[in-house]
């Protein structure tokens, strides 16, 4: 179980079963969808850019998607949809950083 008082939440691009998620752009469109959830609220233009409370990287060869606990503070609904993607999608969470190799540290797996 994650707590939900951590400082972030990693969503990783790898499903309960160790497999690779699929489409490989998922991060990027996921945090493309959050884009307007963000500081100060949606800007002309936000759109454009990530916002800094959904942000998606990778590590080593795994997509991931940091998701940033202002994020639940702004907007308790988008906090939801984020995590409920990762459960609908069966997809690794973690309050945990992944290591290099997208793997999550054994202590809190």
């Amino acid at each position: 179980m994650v707590s939900t008082a951590s400082k972030e939440l990693y969503i990783l691009g790898l499903t309960r079963q160790g497999k690779t998620f699929r489409p490989s752009d998922w991060a990027e469109r996921l945090a493309g969808v959050m884009s307007q959830f963000r500081p100060g609220g949606p800007q002309p233009g936000s759109h454009l850019g990530y916002s800094p409370w959904c942000v998606p990287t990778s590590f080593g060869q795994v997509k991931c998607v940091i998701i940033h606990p202002d994020l639940r503070d702004y907007d308790v609904l988008a906090w939801d949809f984020c995590l409920n993607f990762a459960k609908d999608n069966e997809l690794q969470v973690s309050d945990t950083r992944p290591d290099a190799s997208g793997a999550i540290p054994k202590a809190n797996a």
